[in-house]
């Protein structure tokens, strides 16, 4: 991990008529050069065989393949390409780590491959802006006013703005989650608000919002005042379900700080209130200083830190949950050696995942643990090419499917 490292630069463009060109992805790798033996592909496969081999390739090694002749770049550019490439077995997601608080800039790292690569994001201006993803697209919310909301593919750069969402401005707190269908690649952006009611800290207006791809339009669901309740950052989408996690301001479930509500919005009846009444609040397991919500395979997994018994805003470990019905069954704790690996662990953390990986980062360095739901798996990914510079400094990220057959 400490061997020199060197830059290659592959780009592709012109992926189908409608694409625009690519910016050019900087691939940085610890390797040397391996020598390779020239053998002339085109002599031995028929082109449309040669196409469906290379739509099986990762990502990265398309674009290597785009840059071999004229033929390969026509034959990756081309729309039967991404057809036979829309064909594909989900590919492992990404997950991009930002370097700078200011600027939309980072290195995106492919556990396939083991390699970091430097792309620079389209639309968003911070890191600090709301962020979710679902099947090769990636929204994002800022963070100030809550209006701005763009939908892209941070592969292709293709990007789009969304109107801003109804409801009240400049919400205390907001969710954002993002579904998208990988058939027909429509997709259902979702933003749950919540603001104090003026001189009530136990009362909170509470808004359900939802925007459709097809329609162009946003929809309010539900709006209605928790007591003793308050939504908060956290919400993901599985098979149609509207997950969030909710935070106790007193009165609640008893001993608890955090709860879970489940929101059909496919069987939605009307944009009335008594949403508690309605949808059960699911406990959560543990006391926990932080939950991270993701959709794994249309089955909702949570990240929490847990926390110790005396003190449960200090964390003593992270456990992996996944939902079955209303009850959470573990299905992992990270190791001690692991989670000390880490060095100074904050209660909060960042934490996504899609397909069977999930990855966890502490704010406080640029170390990224993945675990793998299917092996059961814990791994430190490849050393990211970034250093620490300031005691404060701060890193978060993201995990996405890189596509490229995708559009918002």
């Amino acid at each position: 991990m400490d061997e020199e490292m060197s830059w290659v630069s592959h780009c592709i463009s012109d992926i189908t008529r409608d694409f625009r060109r690519f910016n050019t992805f900087l691939e940085l790798s610890d390797e040397a050069d391996q020598g390779v033996m020239e053998v002339s592909l085109d002599l031995i496969l028929p082109d449309d065989l040669l196409e469906r081999i290379l739509a099986h390739l990762p990502i990265a090694s398309i674009f290597r393949a785009g840059c071999v002749c004229k033929k390969w770049h026509d034959m990756v550019s081309s729309r039967s390409f991404l057809w036979n490439f829309s064909r594909v077995s989900p590919h492992k997601p990404w997950y991009f780590m930002f370097t700078c608080s200011d600027e939309p800039i980072g290195y995106a790292y492919d556990p396939i491959l083991r390699k970091w690569y430097n792309i620079k994001l389209p639309c968003i201006e911070t890191s600090s802006w709301f962020i979710t993803s679902s099947f090769g697209l990636v929204c994002f919310m800022d963070n100030d006013r809550r209006s701005e909301l763009y939908v892209c593919n941070p592969i292709t750069k293709r990007c789009r703005k969304l109107e801003e969402p109804p409801g009240f401005r400049s919400p205390d707190y907001s969710a954002l989650a993002v579904s998208v269908n990988r058939t027909s690649h429509d997709y259902n952006v979702s933003v749950v608000k919540s603001k104090q009611v003026p001189g009530d800290f136990f009362r909170w207006d509470f808004s359900i919002h939802t925007y459709n791809s097809k329609t162009t339009a946003w929809t309010t669901i539900l709006t209605d005042v928790l007591t003793g309740w308050r939504s908060g950052d956290e919400s993901v989408i599985c098979d149609g379900v509207l997950h969030f996690l909710i935070y106790s301001t007193g009165g609640g479930i008893r001993g608890s700080r955090h709860g879970l509500i489940a929101y059909n919005l496919l069987s939605r009846s009307s944009s009335s209130h008594d949403l508690l009444t309605k949808c059960s609040i699911i406990r959560v397991p543990f006391s926990l200083t932080c939950g991270r919500l993701m959709n794994l395979k249309e089955k909702l997994v949570m990240v929490g830190g847990i926390g110790k018994q005396n003190r449960h805003d200090i964390i003593k470990g992270i456990g992996i949950w996944i939902l079955d019905g209303k009850e959470w069954q573990e299905i992992a704790r990270m190791p001690r050696k692991l989670f000390l690996g880490f060095g100074e662990f904050d209660d909060v953390f960042a934490s996504s995942g899609s397909d069977d990986l999930i990855y966890i980062q502490c704010y406080g360095s640029p170390a990224l643990l993945v675990f793998s739901m299917n092996q059961k798996q814990w791994k430190w990914s490849h050393k990211c090419p970034v250093t620490k510079r300031f005691p404060l400094q701060l890193f978060t990220g993201f995990c996405f499917e890189p596509r490229l057959e995708i559009a918002p």
